[in-house]
């Protein structure tokens, strides 16, 4: 097959680690082994990129600013004329937008007038996100109104004059950036998510959209020595330390715990030192005093120690997609306690997970309760083998194979099979399918309450 020029659009490449930082990575490398071309469209941002100078793989980093509270980079739309210019007039044979912000918006438009095939992958609860960070979802509206109404011809001078920007509300910020993704999500060829739990979160937001589940894989961690632990047993936490992780909750619950299992330990490995700061004080609150361990940031590769160390890996977050944490661990042979219900890739109720409900008391309980069962040997014997045979169904070779084979498909003008059997729930409302560009108040309505 002649080699197609595939596009990543992603608003999250660096400099914060992050689940879908890596998913990206570990396309990259498939579609180039598979001896693809690759162009990443990012914002500039420091941090990991093992494929740059790549002989088949060039980059276009656009102007970017930090997002407050949070470990990426957005683009603020400068350069965003000419490098739309240049992406029409070069466009490439694939498009595929890793979330939506700026760059993915740039990406749309790029599909829009080229008519190339777009396929969107939805990484993040876009609803939790709305959530936890409302106060800033009326500046992602915004940009995308400017961004928006500019590509329809109206000038940066006549812009200045129209645009208004709102107090940040929050219900209408979740709504405006809601139908956002409604819109999307329907212009896309094909959405992929990486659970079924996303899945339904995508039909519930954008009924009509077609829908592929294609899990992000990960590989085993190099094997390491286990970190040096006390003697009690290790509860391990790996990830973004953040709100929407459920880490109140994790203190709470652990908390309790401890006046049970006096020696119990919770590790947290990750950057805590940039989280609110109100978070970032009962972490060391919680250090001083209540057998928890802050670790820092760790390079993935060093990850196993702390894998091989720990009894039982707690999730307490209800917000992920699909967390390529639970599989690292999974590969490390680790049974899990999560508070997540939807997410059961590499989890087997009461083999080598046991599920709590999202609040203190049931967790510390069900914590306890876990610990209690992996005193017999049998149990925790077939707890680890069970991690691993589910772990070892997503592997990256696997998931990202999946991928190429998709991008040839689109490319070649086949319609890509979608996965049947996803029902969102009727109980969620959802948001009208909408196109992007009519979701937004005409100037003329917009006003500064």
């Amino acid at each position: 097959m002649k080699p197609l020029t595939i596009a990543e659009f992603t608003d999250n490449y660096g400099p914060g680690h992050s689940g879908l930082l890596y998913a990206v990575h570990f396309l990259e490398k498939q579609v180039l082994d598979a001896g693809h071309r690759l162009l990443v469209v990012a914002p500039v941002a420091d941090g990991p990129n093992p494929y740059a100078g790549h002989e088949r793989r060039r980059e276009i980093r656009l102007p970017s600013v930090p997002l407050p509270g949070n470990p990426v980079r957005v683009s603020m739309g400068q350069d965003f004329d000419y490098r739309l210019a240049q992406l029409v007039a070069n466009p490439p044979d694939v498009i595929h937008v890793h979330g939506l912000g700026g760059v993915g918006l740039l990406g749309l438009w790029v599909a829009q007038r080229t008519g190339r095939p777009l396929i969107l992958t939805w990484h993040t609860d876009f609803e939790a996100y709305a959530d936890h960070y409302w106060h800033l979802v009326p500046l992602l509206n915004a940009a995308y109104k400017v961004y928006t109404m500019h590509m329809e011809g109206i000038t940066w001078a006549q812009l200045k004059k129209t645009i208004r920007f709102k107090r940040p509300r929050r219900g209408r910020a979740q709504i405006e950036l809601l139908q956002v993704a409604a819109g999307m999500l329907t212009d896309a060829d094909l959405v992929t998510t990486p659970s079924d739990k996303t899945a339904k979160r995508v039909l519930e937001i954008a009924p009509s959209a077609r829908v592929r589940v294609v899990p992000n894989g990960t590989d085993a961690l190099p094997e390491l020595p286990p970190a040096p632990k006390g003697r009690g047993p290790r509860l391990l936490y790996v990830g973004r330390i953040a709100l929407e992780k459920g880490i109140d909750l994790m203190l709470d619950g652990f908390e309790l715990v401890r006046d049970h299992i006096p020696d119990a330990e919770l590790m947290l490995v990750g950057d805590w030192r940039s989280t609110s700061t109100g978070l970032r004080n009962r972490l060391k609150r919680a250090a001083r005093h209540g057998g928890v361990k802050l670790v820092g940031q760790v390079p993935r590769d060093s990850l196993g120690a702390y894998y091989a160390s720990a009894d039982i890996f707690l999730f307490t977050s209800l917000t992920d997609t699909q967390a390529l944490v639970l599989h690292e661990a999974a590969h490390a042979g680790l049974p899990f306690v999560s508070v997540d219900h939807e997410l059961r890739l590499v989890m087997d109720q009461d083999v080598n997970t046991m599920f709590a409900r999202p609040n203190p008391v049931a967790l510390a309980g069900t914590v306890i309760r876990m610990l209690g069962a992996l005193q017999d040997p049998a149990f925790k014997a077939t707890a680890a083998a069970r991690s691993r045979e589910l772990a070892a169904r997503y592997t990256v070779a696997n998931q990202s194979r999946e991928f190429v084979e998709i991008y040839e498909e689109v490319a070649a003008g086949r319609q890509v099979a979608v996965t049947e059997g996803i029902e969102p729930d009727p109980g969620r409302p959802f948001f009208p399918n909408r196109r992007v560009t009519a979701v937004f108040e005409p100037p003329a309505a917009a006003s500064g309450d």
